[in-house]
């Protein structure tokens, strides 16, 4: 049997942490956009403008990979309060422990993972 409040407390932790990065990310994509608006920066062809692109689309993809990750930790959360923690959501079997340290979040068992985040 799952120590489903060992998990319950790693994943608010992690939802903490990922709330505390939220804006963060935010501050970064505006500071970026505020930088590429206030230079005469053409991407294609002046270096910097690379550079700009490049941290604006990390930014980005930070505050997505992010925000997805914190939507993963809330229906963990919910399975929790649901009684369905650790069960896996395609063949209702268990979620070895083991798989549930590395990916507390998970739905899937290690068999129906693959493929899936």
């Amino acid at each position: 049997m799952v120590d489903v409040e060992r998990f319950r407390i790693l994943l608010s932790q992690e939802r903490e942490r990922k709330l505390a990065l939220l804006p963060a990310l935010r501050r970064d994509i505006t500071s970026v956009n505020a930088a590429r608006q206030d230079s005469n920066v053409d991407d294609e062809h002046d270096p910097e403008g690379a550079t700009i692109a490049f941290e604006l689309s990390q930014a980005s993809a930070l505050l997505a990979q992010s925000s997805a990750g914190l939507a993963q930790i809330d229906a963990a959360l919910a399975r929790i309060d649901a009684g369905t923690y650790g069960i896996c959501a395609v063949c209702w079997g268990p979620i070895a422990e083991g798989r549930l340290e590395a990916r507390p979040w998970t739905p899937y068992c290690i068999q129906h993972s693959a493929g899936k985040a």
